[in-house]
């Protein structure tokens, strides 16, 4: 008796346990599109974090600019108290600075969300070229460069 409800039971169990095999298709696309609409919220995210990332970069190297430019003007009036000799070599000096500067400006103006791909790449240089323009200021009147 105890075998015949145990197998009755073990029975009972494998048939509702079982679902058939399209309910077994239902729930994998289920599953499918559930996975596919956690991508799709991830990478509005990446999206968006990407777009407030060149933004604040923007905005950084913005002021960096702007100040770069204050530097440009107090080192013109620096130069008109130089010795004439000397003039010529810091206008010129200066004229280049002041042309990567508006290149700078022109290049950060063109970053946008759309070069999301290569965005890591284009911040790396244009933060080392950046770095570079700084070191030209620092020794302006030290006559490196």
């Amino acid at each position: 008796m105890i075998t015949l409800a145990i197998t009755v039971f073990m029975a009972g169990s494998m048939i509702t346990g079982c679902q058939s095999s399209s309910e077994k298709v239902k729930d994998a696309q289920d599953k499918v599109q559930a996975a596919n609409e956690k991508v799709a919220a991830a990478q509005r995210e990446l999206d968006q974090a990407i777009k407030d990332s060149i933004q604040a970069f923007k905005n950084e190297y913005e002021q960096i600019i702007t100040y770069n430019d204050k530097k440009i003007a107090a080192f013109r009036v620096r130069i008109n108290n130089e010795k004439k000799e000397n003039r010529a070599r810091y206008e010129q000096k200066l004229a280049e600075l002041e042309q990567q500067n508006r290149e700078m400006r022109k290049r950060l103006e063109a970053f946008n969300e759309e070069q999301k791909e290569n965005w890591e790449s284009l911040r790396l240089k244009f933060k080392h070229d950046m770095e570079e323009q700084g070191k030209a200021f620092r020794d302006f009147w030290t006559g490196k460069r």
